[in-house]
């Protein structure tokens, strides 16, 4: 992802920091505009995000 999507210093953070930069990236996020113009704060989405599970996965010859 880091090589194919530029992100701010700030994502970059919550990127390789983990939850706690996540949830500070967000929390400022909260009223900036998407791009249909409302904010997350508008559309009521809240400021948390929970990391999806790492699982295993084994590729098998089709």
């Amino acid at each position: 992802m880091l090589a194919s999507v530029p992100l701010s210093d700030e994502e970059r953070a919550a990127v390789d920091d983990g939850q706690v930069a996540l949830d500070q990236l967000l929390e400022r996020l909260v009223d900036v505009p998407t791009p249909a113009g409302a904010t997350p704060r508008e559309i009521g989405v809240p400021a948390t995000a929970m990391l999806l599970p790492i699982v295993a996965v084994n590729q098998g010859k089709s």
